[in-house]
């Protein structure tokens, strides 16, 4: 058989067919977001919080049906000819993708992204969630969501136990060490991963952090102590500076690193407390930073990614993320609710040669929800002939 190139290409296209089904053509596997056999819709970060805005909105996404864009991801099998468009090639390549705990995150959409464009894949997993998530791998549990656009399914070549809030073993209080949530895990501290990944493969070509939390996220900044904002902060946004600092000099020239970050950085959302909206801010200041002295010293590229909500297993439980996701339905320029595979596919660009010239920004991937200045729902609006998606 013709060997397949593993290129992923990218195409928005509108499904003539049930977003249940999938179609088979010439090697060209088309994904719906509701289909089974490989489902990216519900790919969200259990690592990275989403929108929590309690925006008092009685409005449903139920009442309202959306036509969905679907992203076309092709594994070429000719070798006569060459793979037509521009592929997103990254065969040869290796990823770490610190934040991946399950198979419903950011991390894990991204990570499915890379491999399906060919890159090899390491994930760090928060300790006290490394047992239940090896052990959901090895009993198939996540074999569903690994489906990748080619049939196959995504491999990953070793889970590493991290704790990013902690640079090395000197930073860890004598509580933590002792936790029975980390009994029987080593060298999980920035610098120690970052030891364990040299010695195992000598270099990786693309670093991801997909972490943030905020113990105090739904509190009020007014009402948020020293000690949850400066925790915010810790692991949402410095931890990004300690993968960067311990990763780099194992990056080989020309890699490329991105993090996940989100419009609290910029604007005011109601609900996205404890100093969170901070932490973001932060991080989109430090990529800024990180992309001249990473590029100048290194030559590797620093991105980040604001994505729009998701239903993520961490922003159901703090509230408020489907009325967020209603509100970008009736708001957004495009009118469609957001997956992560599209944020995946962003990061898997981000990562390639095509985006050799992309360093140091911010990356919307929202439908467009950034760009707006009003709520076009509002009753102000009704009179204005504003268009709207009634399919």
């Amino acid at each position: 058989m013709a060997t397949a190139a593993s290129g992923l290409q990218i195409a928005a296209v509108r499904p003539s067919f049930s977003s249940s089904r999938r179609l088979f053509k010439a090697g060209a596997a088309i994904l719906g977001d509701n289909c089974k056999a490989a489902s990216w819709n519900k790919l969200t970060s259990a690592c990275h919080i989403s929108s929590v805005i309690p925006f008092q909105r009685s409005f449903t996404s139920s009442s309202i049906k959306f036509d969905k864009f679907f992203t076309k991801a092709m594994s070429e099998a000719s070798d006569n000819k060459p793979a037509s468009g521009l592929p997103i090639d990254l065969r040869g390549k290796r990823a770490f993708i610190a934040g991946v705990a399950d198979d419903n995150g950011y991390g894990w959409a991204i990570a499915k992204s890379l491999a399906a464009a060919g890159a090899e894949i390491l994930v760090g997993t928060w300790v006290p969630a490394l047992n239940i998530f090896e052990s959901s791998l090895r009993r198939g549990k996540f074999d569903e969501s690994r489906v990748l656009p080619d049939g196959s399914l995504m491999e990953i070549t070793k889970v590493y136990p991290l704790d990013a809030v902690f640079d090395n073993l000197e930073d860890v209080p004598e509580d933590v060490k002792t936790n029975k949530r980390y009994a029987g895990s080593s060298n999980w501290t920035v610098e120690e991963v970052a030891e364990s990944v040299k010695k195992d493969f000598g270099s990786i070509d693309i670093l991801v952090h997909s972490l943030a939390n905020g113990p105090e996220v739904t509190k009020p900044l007014l009402e948020t102590s020293r000690k949850g904002y400066l925790a915010a902060l810790s692991a949402s946004s410095y931890s990004y500076v300690s993968l960067l600092k311990h990763f780099v000099p194992i990056m080989n020239p020309g890699g490329s690193s991105i993090s996940l970050t989100y419009i609290a950085s910029e604007r005011i959302i109601p609900g996205y407390g404890g100093g969170m909206s901070s932490a973001k801010a932060a991080l989109e200041s430090d990529t800024r930073v990180l992309a001249f002295e990473a590029g100048r010293k290194h030559k590797i590229r620093v991105n980040t990614i604001s994505a729009g909500p998701l239903r993520s297993r961490a922003a159901k439980a703090i509230g408020f993320i489907d009325m967020m996701i209603d509100y970008s339905l009736a708001n957004a320029p495009l009118q469609k609710e957001l997956s992560a595979e599209e944020v995946g596919n962003t990061a898997a660009f981000l990562a390639s040669p095509l985006a050799s010239a992309i360093t140091g920004a911010v990356i919307y991937v929202d439908n467009g929800l950034n760009a707006m200045g009003v709520g076009v729902d509002s009753p102000i609006f009704e009179e204005l002939d504003i268009p709207k998606d009634k399919h």
